[in-house]
């Protein structure tokens, strides 16, 4: 005998040959979904209600395809990177918390039917997991001294999972398509969110504030607070903050997503059509100028030069080009004189940043094996907090944690490097390879200044950072796939 499901009968009765049936299913299922649409609406408000819906809609869409999983965390980390569910259940989860889960989830559903076989995790395995490990142990370690809170031990499993991504990447990109749709994604989130920081910034200030108020339904700040300007001074300029409302915290994102964009403006075979791209590359980089985040310009600049000397030659035209211009323009000089006065730390700000350095030395000076963890440090004069990633890895987990961070950097450009050596010119994942070369390179050279990319605080700066990385160890796999083939074909030619 044949079960039917209620979904089976609605379905039979929406496409009922009786038309008087079928308009009646219809109006039933218009009405049953007014009234719930109504209903949240009326005891959440318009946009938590809205924002839930969007919730429930993507986890279906995640529910019925894993594809879905790691475009839609990039560009949470890119439009909305601090948007929480407006429902308090002990804390309110952010979306980048509900697609982190969704997309361990679906893998985790792969793995258990074994829809598909074969778990790699490159030669970053072995220093990543031995990372996570001492990253774990000092965790604990530094409990000893400081008691744990609900919101620390949180940001902390979060930032076991954002580098636990890694892995995740490489299983979920396991051909051309799939590293296609995510750097599709990377590019038009980058780009819409360059967008979106320059528009609020040329608005009227009035403007600008009411818009970014709107966003407090799912826990951003509200008022006037949200601007921010040069040194905190409302005399100085204002500062491009998007919707990641910290300008060091866009300029940080920035740095990744328009090193792709440009890289991947000057690639043989773009993952768009040069027409979208130029805006998304223009966008970027003119909202990362207009952030005054002077670490992230050096490491944009950086990284686009280190693409050049290893493929592009016309884009060092391009820099010096632009660099030219941006001496001897007028509208540029104020800020030329910003990074003129970082050079020579006469602004206040690069002061208040020797001073972090000075102290930060001193804490890792007392306590250089294990650092402090994460929760607190020993000492009352001390505490965990500086603008350098480095020098933050080193307060938080020690000189080893240091040292085996900078083994699995230094791996991820062996392989990477190795495999772009390796691959045929104007391959499709050769662009896509640089790219991923390049936003690390500039990723690790702003870390010098800033502290982003491992601050539990910026949770999703640590999820970018490993993305970033498990997409470009995913392309040297795939270039490495391409280079074997070629080899192979021309072995055969030549017998």
């Amino acid at each position: 005998m044949t079960h039917y499901s209620a979904i089976d009968h609605l379905r039979t009765w929406l496409a009922s040959s009786d038309t008087r049936l079928a308009i009646a299913s219809a109006l039933g299922v218009a009405l049953l979904t007014g009234v719930a649409v109504g209903a949240l609406i009326g005891g959440l408000g318009a946009l938590p209600a809205l924002g839930l819906l969007g919730v429930l809609s993507v986890a279906a869409l995640l529910l019925r395809s894993y594809q879905w999983g790691l475009p839609l965390l990039v560009a949470l980390i890119c439009l909305l990177p601090y948007a929480a569910v407006p429902l308090d259940i002990g804390f309110r989860p952010t979306f980048i918390d509900l697609a982190l889960l969704a997309v361990f989830a679906t893998s985790l559903v792969r793995v258990v039917t074994r829809t598909r076989h074969g778990l790699e995790v490159s030669a970053l395995g072995i220093p990543i997991l031995a990372f996570l490990l001492w990253t774990l142990i000092t965790f604990v370690a530094g409990l000893a001294h400081s008691p744990l809170s609900v919101t620390v031990l949180r940001r902390f499993v979060e930032v076991l999972l954002a580098v636990i991504l890694f892995f995740v990447v490489l299983y979920q990109v396991p051909d051309i398509g799939a590293l296609r749709r995510v750097m599709r994604v990377f590019v038009m989130a980058g780009g819409l969110s360059g967008t979106l920081g320059v528009l609020f910034y040329v608005l009227p200030e009035g403007w600008t504030v009411g818009l970014l108020s709107k966003l407090a339904v799912f826990n951003y700040p509200a008022g006037a607070g949200i601007l921010r300007y040069v040194e905190d001074d409302p005399t100085q300029p204002m500062r491009a903050i998007g919707t990641s409302i910290d300008p060091n915290a866009l300029g940080g994102l920035l740095v990744i997503v328009t090193a792709v964009a440009v890289v991947q403006l000057f690639a043989a075979r773009p993952v768009l059509p040069r027409v979208w791209l130029a805006p998304c590359a223009g966008l970027s980089a003119l909202c990362l100028l207009l952030t005054f985040s002077r670490g992230s310009m050096v490491g944009l600049v950086l990284a686009l030069t280190l693409a050049g000397i290893m493929r592009y030659r016309k884009l060092l035209l391009v820099l010096v080009a632009l660099a030219i211009l941006f001496l001897v323009l007028p509208v540029t000089q104020v800020y030329v004189t910003r990074l003129w006065e970082g050079l020579r730390g006469e602004d206040l700000a690069t002061q208040m940043r020797f001073g972090e350095y000075k102290d930060a030395l001193i804490l890792i000076s007392r306590y250089p094996l294990l650092g402090v963890g994460f929760t607190g440090t020993p000492d009352i004069d001390l505490y965990i907090g500086v603008s350098s990633l480095y020098l933050l890895i080193a307060e938080q987990v020690g000189l080893v944690g240091l040292f085996l961070f900078l083994v699995v950097v230094s791996v991820y450009f062996v392989v990477t490097f190795r495999a772009l050596w390796r691959v045929p010119r104007n391959e499709e994942s050769e662009g896509y390879l640089l790219a991923c070369i390049a936003a690390l390179a500039g990723a690790l050279v702003s870390g010098v200044f800033d502290h982003f990319f491992f601050n539990i605080n910026f949770i999703h700066l640590v999820t970018l950072f490993w993305v970033t990385m498990g997409l470009g160890v995913a392309a040297a796999r795939l270039t490495d796939a391409v280079a074997d083939n070629a080899t192979q074909s021309s072995s055969i030619a030549r017998l």
